[in-house]
């Protein structure tokens, strides 16, 4: 038998080639840019809600960086009704960039990936903050109670996050009670601990929390567990189908007995028409939000 060549060997002492094949398989987790959408995504026609220029143009740094410097964001808000008696209980803020010409509104799923690449979603998601304590602030007569804002998995984590909405708050001198702080479950938190510590503080601070997106990954219940919540919302995925899929039903049903027992409310996501309505009044959910109930859109300067 011919020795082994040198290349022969080298092989057979490599780590590559010892290792065995392995099927590697990523969890289908919902991209990170449908948070301020107000609507399920990918969805057809998207292409009427967001500018084709806002789909093709580059580079997004520079232009997430002027939006910022130029005060470019606008907040939509989607109303969220108490399905015990039809008021809107609060409303949502959902995100849209305004930099188009002929005042045309970017939707997000164009620009926050971006903006998480590169970090300044800790900057967007403090303009949000600002815009909403200010727009609390200069409306206290605001029949329809508070507004909800949905944070990045990067500002759950930071250090300086809660610190910053107290300032706004006490700046705008807003009732913090009027303020929910949606965290998503999808979101890829890396230091639970410290998410944890985010929301206790919210909590302490006045402000409720909401468990955005729930069921859509698969930590729900270790979120469910730890982070202290006041709203669990629950994911469209178990919404939309809902006349249709006695699994959604199942599955509904149990999370509102679940947080019914924990002393907590639920919100149904994505509420498309009467039918499913009736069906989340029948499960005892409190709250729902969708295009039956409100689509998202500006709300008039206060007086």
């Amino acid at each position: 038998m011919p020795a082994p060549s040198k290349n022969s060997a080298q092989m057979e002492t490599s780590t590559i080639a010892r290792v065995k094949p392995r099927l590697l398989v990523r969890a289908p987790v919902r991209p990170a840019q449908q948070r301020y959408s107000g609507m399920p995504m990918p969805q057809p026609g998207a292409e009427r809600i967001c500018s084709p220029a806002g789909l093709t143009r580059r580079p997004w740094l520079q232009r997430l960086r002027r939006a910022l410097a130029d005060d470019l964001f606008v907040l939509h808000y989607q109303p969220i009704v108490s399905l015990a008696d039809g008021r809107v209980a609060h409303r949502e803020a959902l995100l849209r960039l305004a930099d188009e010409p002929g005042g045309a509104v970017i939707g997000p799923a164009s620009f926050l990936p971006a903006a998480e690449r590169t970090g300044l979603i800790r900057e967007i998601d403090r303009t949000v903050i600002e815009k909403v304590a200010a727009r609390l602030g200069g409306d206290r007569d605001l029949s329809d109670g508070g507004i909800a804002v949905n944070l990045s998995a990067l500002s759950v984590v930071d250090r300086d996050m809660l610190a910053f909405i107290a300032r706004a708050l006490e700046r705008h001198s807003v009732d913090p009670s009027r303020l929910v702080i949606e965290v998503t479950e999808t979101a890829s938190i890396s230091d639970m601990p410290r998410a944890r510590a985010f929301c206790v503080g919210v909590h302490e601070l006045g402000c409720a929390v909401a468990l955005d997106d729930f069921g859509a990954g698969f930590g729900s219940f270790h979120y469910l567990k730890h982070l202290p919540f006041r709203y669990l919302k629950i994911d469209g995925a178990f919404i939309r189908g809902l006349p249709r899929s006695a699994h959604d039903q199942l599955v509904v049903k149990a999370l509102v007995g679940i947080v019914r027992e924990m002393g907590q409310q639920t919100i149904a996501e994505f509420v498309g028409d009467r039918e499913t309505l009736q069906l989340l009044r029948e499960y005892g959910v409190d709250y729902a939000q969708g295009f039956e109930l409100g689509r998202p859109q500006p709300l008039p300067e206060p007086a």
